[in-house]
């Protein structure tokens, strides 16, 4: 058994964030018969349960929040909020977390109520800030205190870009406007973030929370509700403000609240730091050395609100909410959120006849503290909280029909961000009002039904914050994880399609850096292996597209050119991002020779070994037929045809070389068009001039291209003719055709018949 200390003992455990203080509270809690722990926030008190349910079992523990009532039929151990906390109750053990939080301007006499009258009947322990030390033992003469060290140690690491920041980083921000706009950008540079704000639901804060804490997103950005005693694995904490609004006015945090906030970072026995965005641009050096060294300047008053009120009227109510405090450094609550309330409802004629007898006061005061989750205070709350006192005094009761008709119209997990939130406050409204058991006939369905709207809610409003600042393929591809090829040339990392890979062609699926890096990062040796196969493949794994472009196991791998020229073209190198300037060299190298044989294959029919004997003119011939690919007019060949003799002549004409009147040609090369165009496009960058025409073997003439031959056995039919005189359109081309080629040629028409020479003048 336990060695219990003697009844009455109170200990205060104080000292820095990262000292193990609620942790050695709850193993001192599980040791006595009976215990009560209050915590500062309702998703700590639902941790901290969960943690001793696992070890003891759901019905040795209650949970009490605001809004959740676990309870248990003969529970030893209780759970709480320190709001909720029933100090009423006897317990062998209580402790308070956080007790700093009694000069908090808004939640600070709830505090310092409990460091007055929480009490176990054995032991109290008081858990806290250091700050709180000389004010405590003000309160609480008869405690004792001890100074707990930090186990990790907290450094200051300047300011960073949010590009820079360290992964497993807290961006501290102070509205949520902020937390939304530093979010988005770093979904922008590292793929998301997790994101946790006050006004969340405790669910969707776990989801959150969870999400970070698995790794799934590298940073977390958060106002500072995650100084609070949430455990999380958070490396560093980067203030992106220094301001706060603190439900009066702007300011300043103090070094406390900094300290309190830059202390998440570390845990256990792993260091920690803390620092700045870039935007800030740094902390006051007062300020780092402060929170280095965990000395803070100590609490000058806490807050305070009598807690013997007086239930006889209304009037006497608020008198007694506002009486004097005991003592100088405990300054007196005003203007809180109850007390507004119930000023608001004070002034309503019906409320002021309701509330009559002391029963009637004391339920208006419960009524009046129905938490505004949205922290606004408006009067769509005023006029909800007076409506609930009124069907309570009318009726005691808060009739169904009338709260199931306000959750269904909350029972919807469509809407934005903004509109999810709203619903989860106002249903959490209803989540705390179903706690109370005699205020509902049916409280236990009543909050089984808001709780479960409220984790759809929740569910959805996890969802709306993961699809705004997550971007799965970011943060998955900025692992870099192993990739594979697939059959089809899509290349796939970490599931994601970053782009294809056909032959050595990459084609990104979007042009961004972290692609590139991921695919470079998956295709290294798998390009390394390719370049080797096409730098040893043979001539007939390449060829040339219709576009001019070579491709190796069907991707673009060059483009050919222009060159020296017609039958040397150029290579360019389709783009290789990902291949290294050494192994584009080599495989340039190798497409280089591959398309100087493909350039000789093409003309080669004209240099077979026969041609060898030909003479110097009859050489000239066939080598000018191959510079203009196998067609020449007859003009541009005149000298050379007059000096061949006519045994070479004859010897051209068993190679394939015709000589017409319009044009010499070379049948052997007219068997490729495509090759001849994809010659002169990359030679001449055009593909619509005479040139070009001749170069495919179809000659223009009188503006329509025709095939060579046809033509000349045209023009031969055309001068038969014009010996005899006068002559009809021969047969052969489209009469269209046929007209504009026989004008090409000279001839002229009269009437039906065409003629040759001077045109007469028409009298």
């Amino acid at each position: 058994m336990p060695i219990l200390p003697p009844d009455g003992t109170i200990t205060a455990l104080l000292g820095p964030t990262n000292t193990g203080k609620t942790h050695r509270a709850i193993e001192r809690m599980l040791q006595h018969r009976s215990g009560m722990i209050g915590l500062p926030l309702r998703l700590l008190a639902r941790e901290v349960y969960d943690r001793i349910t696992a070890e003891k079992g759901e019905q040795a523990v209650a949970l009490v929040t605001g809004e959740e009532k676990r309870i248990p039929p003969n529970p030893r151990w209780f759970v709480c909020t320190v709001e909720a906390m029933p100090v009423d109750r006897p317990v062998s053990f209580v402790a308070v977390d956080e007790i700093q939080l009694a000069g908090d301007r808004n939640r600070g006499h709830v505090f310092t109520d409990r460091i007055l009258f929480a009490r176990g009947v054995k032991e109290t322990m008081f858990l806290g800030s250091d700050t709180i030390a000389p004010l405590l033992e003000r309160l609480v003469p008869t405690a004792v205190v001890e100074r707990q060290a930090r186990f990790s140690k907290l450094s200051h690491l300047g300011y960073r870009k949010l590009g820079a920041l360290p992964k497993r980083s807290a961006i501290v921000a102070f509205s949520a406007a902020e937390v939304y706009a530093i979010a988005e950008r770093l979904r922008a540079r590292h793929g998301g973030t997790a994101v946790v704000l006050g006004a969340l639901s405790p669910r969707t804060r776990n989801a959150q929370v969870a999400m970070y804490q698995a790794g799934e997103v590298p940073f977390l950005v958060a106002t500072d509700a995650i100084g609070m005693g949430l455990n999380m694995d958070i490396e560093h904490v980067a203030f992106s403000n220094f301001r706060k609004f603190d439900g009066t006015a702007f300011r300043g945090l103090t070094p406390a609240e900094a300290g309190q906030i830059a202390g998440r970072a570390g845990r256990f026995r792993r260091d920690g730091t803390f620092g700045a965005t870039a935007d800030l641009g740094g902390l006051d050096s007062d300020v780092v050395t402060a929170v280095e060294a965990h000395a803070f300047a100590p609490l000058k008053k806490l807050w305070w609100r009598s807690s013997d009120l007086d239930f006889s009227s209304v009037t006497a109510l608020r008198e007694s909410l506002i009486a004097r405090a005991p003592a100088g450094f405990l300054a007196p609550a005003r203007d809180e959120e109850d007390e507004r309330a119930l000023a608001a409802l004070a002034v309503m004629p019906e409320v002021i006849a309701a509330a009559r007898g002391t029963q009637a006061v004391r339920l208006l005061w419960e009524v009046c503290q129905i938490p505004d989750f949205r922290k606004l205070l408006t009067d769509a709350h005023v006029q909800l909280v007076a409506r609930i006192y009124g069907h309570l005094v009318k009726s005691g009761r808060i009739p169904d029909a009338w709260i199931g008709r306000q959750l269904e119209q909350l029972d919807r997990a469509d809407g934005d961000l903004d509109l999810l939130m709203t619903r989860l406050a106002h249903v959490r409204t209803w989540t705390y009002v179903s706690s109370h058991s005699n205020w509902l006939d049916d409280a236990e369905g009543w909050q089984a039904r808001a709780r479960a709207i409220e984790d759809r809610l929740s569910d959805a409003l996890h969802a709306e914050l993961t699809q705004r600042f997550v971007d799965r393929r970011t943060l998955v591809l900025g692992a870099s994880p192993s990739g594979a090829v697939g059959a089809g040339g899509e290349v796939r990392v970490g599931g994601y399609v970053v782009g294809t890979l056909v032959g050595l062609a990459w084609t990104a699926q979007d042009a961004d850096r972290l692609s590139e890096r991921a695919a470079r990062d998956t295709l290294a040796g798998e390009l390394a292996e390719r370049v080797e196969r096409a730098v040893a493949a043979p001539h007939a794994e390449f060829s040339v597209d219709d576009e001019g472009q070579v491709r190796w196991e069907g991707g673009v791998v060059a483009r050919l050119v222009a060159g020296t020229g017609l039958l040397t073209p150029g290579v360019r190198m389709a783009r290789h991002d990902l291949l290294a300037p050494s192994a584009l060299q080599r495989v340039q190298r190798r497409v280089t020779a591959f398309v100087r044989d493909w350039v000789a294959a093409v003309v080669a029919p004209l240099h077979l070994p026969e041609a060898e004997a030909l003479r110097g003119p009859a050489q000239g011939l066939l080598y000018a037929l191959s510079q203009g690919l196998g067609v020449l007019p007859t003009g541009a060949v005149a000298e050379l045809l007059r000096d061949i003799p006519e045994r070479d002549r004859r010897e051209l004409t068993r190679l394939g070389v015709r000589f017409g009147v319009e044009h010499v040609w070379a049948l052997p090369l007219l068997d490729r068009p495509r090759d001849h165009a994809l010659l002169w496009r990359a030679h001449t960058g055009e593909d619509r001039s005479p040139g070009f025409y001749r170069a495919v073997g179809t000659p223009i003439v009188g503006g329509v291209p025709v095939q060579v031959e046809a033509l000349e056995a045209f023009a031969a039919k055309a001068r038969a003719g014009a010996r005899g005189g006068a002559f009809v359109t021969p047969e052969g081309l489209a009469p269209a055709e046929a007209t504009a080629v026989l004008e090409g040629l000279g001839y002229w028409r009269q009437g039906e018949r065409w003629m040759r020479g001077r045109r007469r003048a028409s009298g």
